[in-house]
């Protein structure tokens, strides 16, 4: 059966269409599932956690895999299907079902610790860069994801210093995953179509030295509180002293009148690393 066509199968049976207040644009690509599908089936995982499984075009085909399978789903409809199906899934490994919206779902408890963890998602547009963000700084961090963006917002998330689209999400986002596009979609591989085109990301978690990750990220959106504008001026307000920050910059051969978007990944750390070492 295809996508299309298990989809036209389920929405029949539950009686329902995609909510616009979701976000919910439904992947019916055959060639967009299969690739994701066999991105994620590539990593050694102990865990797999999908947000959004929807009426299941991604869902359907990781049923079989040896890990524990974990779907949140915010759509009470979808909720109260995945749970049955789940239940009448029997098999050595859980499978568990989280009615909540993933921004608020308690991040800790779902990613087991001493596990590799991997996310896929078809996400919601609209709370793409806060997964992305919150999924970068957790103290618990997952292995991998491979995630669907909005093709701007995944352009941004790539971009590098000096370009129109970098700033804190490239930042963070580098700072913490080796990132690689994994193919693009069309307004054609969705129903119903969205407006703009779109673009799968896959996740790699990197090596840091970052110990507080939520301080790094609080470091990098002041560097960005005003991207026009200089660093120093932005770090000051932060509440950094002008006279440290000189010497840190003259230290790094950074130009005082650096602008946030001249300073690359590696720059942003280094200059972390310098002002909060003490």
């Amino acid at each position: 059966m295809t996508t299309r066509e298990y989809l036209a199968q389920v929405l029949e049976l539950l009686q329902v269409d995609a909510k616009k207040s979701l976000g919910q644009n439904f992947l019916v690509s055959d060639h967009v599932v299969n690739k994701i599908i066999t991105a994620v089936q590539k990593n050694q995982m102990d865990h797999l956690i999908e947000i959004g499984p929807g009426p299941g075009a991604l869902t359907r085909h990781l049923f079989e895999g040896d890990y524990q399978l974990t779907l949140i789903e915010l759509d009470r409809m979808f909720s109260k299907y995945w749970k049955e199906k789940l239940e009448e899934k029997v098999g050595t490994f859980q499978k568990v079902l989280i009615e909540q919206d993933a921004l608020r779902a308690d991040w800790d408890s779902i990613i087991l610790k001493g596990k590799n963890n991997f996310l896929v998602s078809n996400l919601p547009y609209q709370i793409s860069s806060s997964i992305l963000i919150d999924r970068s700084i957790d103290e618990n961090p997952l292995v991998g994801m491979a995630l669907m963006f909005q093709k701007e917002v995944a352009q941004r998330i790539k971009s590098n210093s000096k370009d129109s689209n970098y700033g804190m999400l490239s930042v963070v986002a580098q700072t913490f995953w080796k990132i690689e596009t994994l193919l693009e979609a069309s307004s054609g591989d969705f129903s119903p179509s969205p407006k703009v085109a779109s673009r799968v990301l896959t996740f790699e978690r990197k090596e840091t030295q970052i110990i507080d990750k939520k301080r790094f990220l609080k470091f990098v959106k002041q560097c960005f509180v005003h991207p026009r504008r200089m660093m120093i001026g932005n770090l000051q307000e932060g509440h950094l002293v002008k006279d440290q920050l000189l010497q840190v910059f003259k230290e790094l051969e950074i130009s005082e009148k650096t602008r946030p978007q001249e300073l690359k990944v590696i720059q942003f750390e280094k200059l972390y690393f310098k002002l909060y070492s003490s």
